[in-house]
Order: structure tokens, then sequence, then C-alpha cells
């Protein structure tokens, strides 16, 4: 049971060939027997999902109509508050902070009916690209428990790729849901930006970060987008938005796909270059029209991320002061116990990017770093606008290499942040991506990346959907 999709879980339960209680049973045992290798979870919410389960099978008793979510169990990226649950961010900061009220989507999918099993591991307040930069210990990939699941919603990830959940839900900052959905052979969408609400969202690096359903199959991804987007008055970036036309069938032969020359450069595995290429020309073959374009400022986009990301995670991060809430170190002083608190509360990577945006806003450096890498994002973007003039969407890698071994770049950042560099982009630019599992080189995923115009997030996963029914 734990190996169904949504669509199929969401069958079985309407034709009662098994419960809500069952499914989530089925679950819970995965988790029991196979988490203690992977550690793909840092919580089990055990006693709220079967609660959350007896209701669903209460409501199915009594004939009363059900959300395609209802009873199904979702993993939940340790950076979203839900009410009474920890809430860590995977930082030894907020060890034991229990979350006082829902995010936005955890309302939302809990009106849809949702059970939630537990809390994802990540990379500390989502900063990594390995699931390694954990508080709490690193996840391990579950096609390969020496190799990293990618971050940094590293758990989540690994926890649907080995069936310890139904779907499960990310945020994405640089690539946090999409390039773990790569390393671990799932589905990952990151929205347009303001689609979904951020209320309830530990907060990164605010102008990037974006909530995600990371998923079985491009049909599963609509269904949570569905129900988690929309706008919401606790969230003021968020975008009432309602697409036109969505009766219409997409068809592939009226396609036009864009390949960004700057992303097939040297760097990227010669094996994943292949494979992606190989999926292009299957939409090649059933009429699609492959156009190389160029987006010029690519080469800047890593630099800028890695600019304006610390920038804006400083500001975010000093409220954890050890005063009002999370981990606190008495010291002589307030100025000390402030010193104390976040030396040993963070973890180095945290620490890096917190030292890094500090520097960038700091006087006599803000104009030559944080306003350029501004300038230099409203390029990135008008790059997109003017490729989007001439395509409907692009395709590219979602990640350079497959799956890392663990500790192989945890040594290096500069390696490890070129990881990022396919999937930064979409985040400075505020367009929707997803990734889609096209392949596997000596059995690890490769992901495919397809990027969309601003709102065109049902398009991709159409696209997506079209690759999973007529090519896998």
């Amino acid at each position: 049971m734990n190996k169904l999709t949504i669509k199929q879980a969401h069958h079985g339960l309407v034709k009662k060939e098994f419960s809500s209680v069952e499914l989530t049973e089925a679950v819970l045992n995965r988790i029991k027997k196979q988490d203690k290798e992977i550690h793909a979870y840092l919580t089990v919410s055990e006693e709220l999902a079967l609660n959350q389960a007896k209701r669903i099978d209460k409501k199915i008793a009594n004939k009363e109509k059900i959300s395609t979510l209802s009873g199904i169990p979702v993993a939940v990226k340790d950076i979203i508050s839900v009410e009474g649950v920890k809430c860590t961010a995977g930082s030894k900061i907020l060890e034991n902070y229990i979350a006082s009220y829902d995010a936005t989507v955890i309302k939302r999918l809990k009106k849809a009916g949702a059970v939630i099993v537990g809390k994802t591991n990540q990379d500390e307040f989502g900063m990594g690209a390995s699931g390694e930069n954990s508080g709490f210990g690193p996840t391990k990939n579950p096609f390969d428990l020496e190799r990293v699941p990618g971050g940094s919603s590293s758990g989540s990830a690994a926890a649907l790729a080995s069936n310890q959940c139904i779907y499960a839900l990310g945020s994405d900052t640089g690539g946090s849901v999409r390039q773990p959905s790569s390393f671990c052979g799932v589905i990952g969408l990151k929205p347009t930006y303001g689609r979904v609400s951020r209320y309830g969202l530990i907060a990164f690096a605010s102008s990037l970060d974006q909530i995600g359903p990371i998923t079985k199959t491009a049909e599963d991804a609509q269904i949570v987008f569905e129900t988690i987007k929309g706008k919401d008055e606790m969230d003021s970036t968020s975008i009432d938005f309602e697409e036109e036309n969505r009766e219409e069938k997409l068809e592939v032969k009226n396609l036009k796909i864009g390949i960004p020359k700057e992303y097939f450069i040297k760097g990227i595995d010669p094996e994943v270059e292949k494979i992606v290429k190989k999926a292009v020309d299957q939409y090649k073959g059933k009429g699609a029209e492959i156009i190389e374009i160029s987006l010029p400022h690519t080469e800047y986009a890593l630099s800028v991320y890695y600019i304006i990301m610390p920038a804006e995670a400083s500001a975010n991060l000093s409220r954890y002061d050890s005063i009002k809430y999370g981990f606190s170190i008495k010291g002589e002083n307030l100025l000390d116990s402030y010193f104390k608190t976040r030396e040993q509360g963070f973890g180095d990577e945290v620490k890096r990017r917190i030292m890094i945006g500090t520097y960038v806003l700091s006087a006599g450096y803000y104009d030559a770093y944080y306003l350029k890498a501004q300038k230099v994002r409203t390029l990135i973007k008008d790059d997109f606008d003017k490729a989007f003039g001439k395509v409907d969407v692009l395709m590219t890698p979602t990640a350079p290499t497959p799956a890392f071994k663990l500790g192989e770049k945890i040594d290096d950042p500069v390696s490890m942040y070129l990881s990022d560099i396919y999937t930064v982009s979409a985040n400075l630019a505020g367009i929707p991506a997803v990734s889609v599992p096209c392949g596997k080189i000596d059995g690890l995923p490769v992901g495919l990346q397809i990027i969309g115009k601003q709102f065109d997030d049902e398009k991709i996963l159409q696209i997506a959907q079209i690759y999973e029914n007529s090519f896998l």
C-alpha cells in the first residue's frame, strides 16, 4: 500500500479496498523498518496521523464525499509549521521548538483531509545541496546509502523514494525541491513565486523561498499544487491567479521547446547530458519543435544567488538571539549570550552564509555587491522573458551530476554550490520549474528540468505528464 500514488490510494479508499488507518499503518511500519538506515524523518507524528486517518474512515463509512488527498499520508519538511509538532528547520537552535500554529499550506492540506505522518530531515534552515548540513545527522539516498539524497529537502525526497510516505512537501530557495527530486528519482515542483503562501515557512531568503510538492507522478504534483496554491491574506507576496483555458488539451506537436546552450557546457557529466538530450528528443519525435536559445546572463546566476540569498538569510536569522525562543546559553551579559547561543546553535554552513550576507550588506559593500546583484537579477529575468517570446518551455538538466558520495563535497563549499547551477535561475526569476526522472546512470536517477514562464505551473506539469505517459 505504501508504494501507491495519490490517485491510486484515493481510488483504493473510495472503493473500500483498504482503510485510511490501514494505509497510514503501512507507511508508519515502513518508517519503523527502514528509516534507521535512511534518516529521512526527524519527527514521526504517529498519534496525529492515526487520529486524522480515523476521521477520514468515519467520513467514508458515513458515505460522505472525500477529496483526492483525504486519508493519504504526507511527509512535511521540518521548516514548515504544523501546530503542536516540533519544527526544528534542521537546526540545533530550534531543537525543542514546537510550532504554535499551522502554516497556510498545512491548513489547506488538513482541510482536504491529509494525514501528516511526520516532519522530514533537511539541511539546516534550507542551506545545503546534499542533506549533510542537518544539525541532526545526514539523510542517505535510498538508491545508494553511501550517497547523498540532495538538499535541502533531503528527507522529503528520500522518504518518498523509499515509500515512507505517499507524497511530501518541501521548500525550494535555489533548487531545494528539484535537486533532491532529481537525485532520488521523484517529481519535484517549484511553483511560480507567490502562487503558494509562505506563511508558516521558516524564512530563509524571502524573495526566493517557495513551498512545493514532491510526488511519485506529475499528476500527483498537480493534485497537491491545486490544494495548496492560492492567495493568502497572511502572506502579502501571495498571488491570486487563475489559469485560463484549462480545458484545452496540450498537444506535443504544437510545443516549442527551448534548449539553453549555456546549460550544456563544460562541467556537466557527459552521461547526464546524453540522457537529458535523449528525453528532449522524445518530445521531438512526437512533433515538438526544438529550438536552441541563449540565456546570456546565466553565467552570473550562481554568483548573484550567492550574494542575494545570504544577504536575506543574515537578516532573517538575526531573530535567533537566545531571548525570544529556541536554544539559549546564558552569558555574562546580553551580547555574550547572543554570541554563545549563535556560535553553538548554528552549524558551519549557516554561519558561513550569515557572514557572507552581513558582509555584502555592510556599509561600503552594499552598492558593490548586493545592489549590483539585484540589477543582474533583473537581467536574468529579462533573458527568460525574451526566451519565452520564442518558446513555450525550456528543458535542461536538473543537476550537472547524479547523486555524489556522502562526504565528497562537504569540505569544498564552492564545489557543493555548483550543484545548484541549473536550478537557481528559476528562483531568481520567480518562474516555475519541475524536475522529472528521465533515466539512470549506474542505477542513480537523473532529472529533466522543465522551466515555464511566470504562472505556467499547470502547463509544465502537463508537459511532465506527457513524458511520464508517453516515454517512460
